[in-house]
């Protein structure tokens, strides 16, 4: 087995015994992705060179005696809407298309404290709006188990890299989902952390109250190992992170034993519009979880059919607000053309600078914002929020996890909902109320459709409630055997 088969828990077992260096594993990993990088096309920027330079650090400071992080010479992918000092950032847009941030965001200093081995920027939905990955400004990434599908989004390109075996990490950020149905879609394992667990600093913002950076690997340890190193508390820049009651001691927790356990299925998530392949796999999962001593039953959350719209209207509020500062002066695309106009200048710069979904986000928050249709909209969807949080509260004095589809279908076809953007908004539907809630998900593979592709499960847990969600994960995974899926190409 090359060393890009193995999971990131084998590697870094591998590296803690010298059994391979990190410069080996970084090199047989860039063999990797030049071998199907063409046909993928997860990365925006591969940062080979660098990469090679800090797994040779790795293995200096292993070679000397001094004690290195369970990460150590791991090799991870990052999502280009988190900063990286000196490296491209560009949120797959025009906009930033030159953009080299002068500091690095805290999920980075942590990774380099932990000594990762950073492969590079991958691609995404531009500003993380969108469900495909096909928003990017830079190109379209394909779904490693058939390349004609979409991987998912706003962080296709951080699971297609994993699922490709062009890295085994990554990191992502989830605002309505988008680790997690590119999780789905992708047939790997990624979790959006409870809102507040991981530092933002540095995350270039979408809807600042929804957004999460999360991890994505190919099996649950993996995930746990990646969560353990990013969560804690950032209150130099952060005001919105906070000290978790698991902070670094996922991975050591993790116990596979579900006897017992509370598993509420929401008849809500199962109706109209899930498919057959969706519906019987994840169906599966609780008869898995029934086998394995898990209380499994039925509950209602009546809500949630009014989670995606809004979520739209927070997040487009949000987005509106957030992508101001994008106005062709301080920093970012500039358009040539605009004279000395400064309303031209301001106008055309964002009219180029952005693409077709990012400027419909800003015109459908900008009109929700306004004045008299603020009351009507904005502050009628913050109340319906406050419901939903106290809908999920109310479930889970009932049980400990709750078990649901992650999208109504599988992969689809490149192209087929780019001209319909309510039909993709759809796809959101089983995923948006966990950031309206706040609360931590995590997905992992549990089957097969009909032409083969990944079908996901998502497991909600209260908030902070990431190692019963892990633990639950773990117990699925070991009986299914279902980890460490990797596209053949």
């Amino acid at each position: 087995m090359a060393l890009y088969e193995k999971t990131a828990s084998e590697l870094s077992e591998l590296l803690g015994k010298k059994e391979i260096s990190a410069v080996e594993l970084a090199k047989d990993v860039f063999a990797r992705t030049k071998a199907v990088e063409d046909k993928v096309q997860g990365y925006v920027t591969v940062a080979e060179e660098s990469a090679l330079a800090q797994a040779e650090a790795v293995d200096k400071k292993r070679a000397a005696g001094d004690t290195l992080s369970a990460l150590a010479g791991i090799p991870i992918a990052i999502k280009d809407n988190i900063c990286t000092k000196g490296t491209l950032t560009t949120c797959a847009s025009k906009m930033l298309g030159n953009f080299k941030p002068p500091y690095n965001a805290t999920v980075m200093e942590k990774l380099i404290a932990s000594d990762a081995v950073i492969t590079g920027k991958a691609n995404m939905d531009e500003f993380a709006m969108g469900s495909s990955c096909e928003n990017s400004a830079m190109h379209s990434t394909h779904n490693p188990h058939g390349l004609d599908r979409v991987p998912g989004g706003s962080s296709g390109g951080s699971a297609a890299v994993v699922a490709a075996g062009e890295a085994p990490l990554a990191l992502g950020s989830d605002t309505g989902g988008s680790i997690r149905q590119p999780a789905s879609f992708c047939g790997v394992v990624g979790m959006k952390p409870t809102y507040g667990a991981v530092s933002r600093y540095g995350l270039i913002a979408f809807a600042s109250s929804l957004d999460q950076i999360g991890p994505f690997g190919r099996s649950i340890e993996d995930a746990a190992m990646l969560l353990d190193a990013v969560t804690g508390h950032d209150p130099l820049h952060d005001s919105t992170s906070v000290k978790t009651p698991f902070e670094g001691s996922l991975r050591a927790n993790l116990n596979a034993d579900v006897k017992g356990l509370k598993i509420g299925l929401p008849k809500e998530y199962f109706g109209e519009g899930i498919s057959d392949a969706v519906r019987k796999n994840v169906m599966a999962a609780a008869e898995a979880y029934k086998a394995l001593g898990a209380e499994v039953f039925e509950i209602s959350l009546p809500l949630v059919e009014y989670a995606l719209p809004i979520y739209y209207i927070l997040s487009s509020a949000e987005a509106s607000s957030n992508l101001a500062r994008f106005d062709g002066v301080k920093y970012g695309y500039r358009t040539p053309n605009a004279g000395d106009d400064i309303i031209e200048l301001y106008t055309k710069s964002r009219s180029e600078g952005f693409g077709a979904e990012v400027q419909r986000r800003i015109m459908l928050g900008t009109y929700v914002l306004s004045s008299g249709y603020y009351d009507a909209y904005y502050k009628k969807a913050r109340a319906a929020q406050r419901k939903i949080r106290e809908e999920f509260a109310n479930a889970f004095e009932k049980c400990d996890v709750i078990l649901t589809p992650v999208a109504p279908t599988t992969a689809y076809e490149i192209g087929s909902k780019t001209t319909n953007p309510l039909e993709m908004y759809a796809g959101d539907i089983c995923t948006v109320s966990v950031n309206i809630a706040g609360l931590p998900g995590l997905v992992q593979p549990c089957g097969f459709d009909e032409n083969h592709m990944p079908v996901g499960m998502q497991l909600i847990g209260p908030r902070f409630g990431e190692q019963t969600l892990l633990n639950a994960g773990l117990a699925f995974e070991q009986a299914s055997g279902l980890k460490n899926i990797i596209a053949a190409l």
